[in-house]
């Protein structure tokens, strides 16, 4: 593990001081930018069409640890299913399955998976930052990340990383009217250590995910903030129970402790 050559540690990156008037001015500035592209237009109308009032359905969410390798995918043809960032590299491996939608946020990811989301026919999540590779597409959405932490019930306008892109998929779900959610994948444990949020190239096959070429070597990747994640993971819980529904772990294994663990058998008869 490495930093790329001339690059600041991201502690070190931020200003020394604590403007309030120069961050409203920056979040403007970039909603402003943002909302003057056609690109944004299509996918809010698009975003706002998804909107679903709460229903019976479930939703379960496929994360990128080593345990989504466990899973019986043949369990969930009839489920909705959300993909994260380069979930295509367990398509040759499970023919048969296909996630109903796929959401990225990260920068790194979709770059260095761009050229699946420009051949794909399954509906896309993607921050904004993808806007520079994809054009328009109707099987693409636009979102809008704010560094505001909130849970967005309504993601047409904008959405919370909250440091994972878990989170940002259970903000859609909600948007789309699941209350009950499994995720699956979820580790929350990776093999490689270092300060949260700092890209680094990796080295060697990839440990921390459920293929080893997800960041294969050479590959920059920003390192977790478990922490930050666990505080987001906290809001999406309350969220979901305040409305009557809930977020369940179904992962074999891993430290993800935020949510109830049911196995996902358990959530898919109950």
């Amino acid at each position: 593990m490495s930093l790329p050559s001339g690059e600041l540690d991201p502690i070190l990156q931020s200003h020394p001081t604590i403007n309030p008037y120069r961050q409203a001015a920056y979040l403007l500035a970039k909603r402003l930018q943002w909302d003057a592209n056609p690109r944004a237009w299509l996918s809010r109308r698009k975003l706002r069409a998804l909107a679903r009032p709460p229903h019976d359905g479930k939703a379960v969410i496929l994360c990128n640890g080593p345990s989504l390798n466990s899973v019986p995918f043949e369990l969930l043809q009839e489920t909705y299913t959300f993909g994260l960032n380069k979930i295509n590299l367990l398509f040759d491996r499970v023919p048969d399955f296909r996630p109903k939608a796929i959401v990225a946020v990260n920068t790194h990811v979709i770059s260095q998976n761009r050229d699946f989301y420009q051949s794909t026919d399954i509906p896309l999540f993607l921050s904004r930052a993808g806007s520079r590779w994809l054009g328009f597409r109707d099987n693409v959405h636009f979102l809008d990340p704010v560094s505001i932490p909130r849970f967005a019930r309504d993601v047409s306008m904008s959405v919370y990383e909250g440091c994972t892109v878990t989170f940002v998929a259970l903000q859609i779900a909600y948007h789309m009217g699941f209350r009950k959610v499994a995720l699956v994948g979820a580790d929350h444990n990776f093999a490689v250590k270092g300060p949260a949020n700092m890209t680094v190239v990796a080295e060697g096959p990839d440990q921390s995910h459920f293929d080893p070429n997800y960041f294969a070597e050479g590959l920059k990747w920003q390192l977790p903030d478990l922490f930050q994640s666990e505080v987001a993971y906290t809001m999406a819980r309350d969220v979901y129970q305040a409305s009557g529904g809930e977020v369940l772990n179904a992962t074999v294994g891993g430290k993800l402790e935020v949510f109830r663990r049911a196995s996902l058998e358990e959530f898919l008869a109950s």
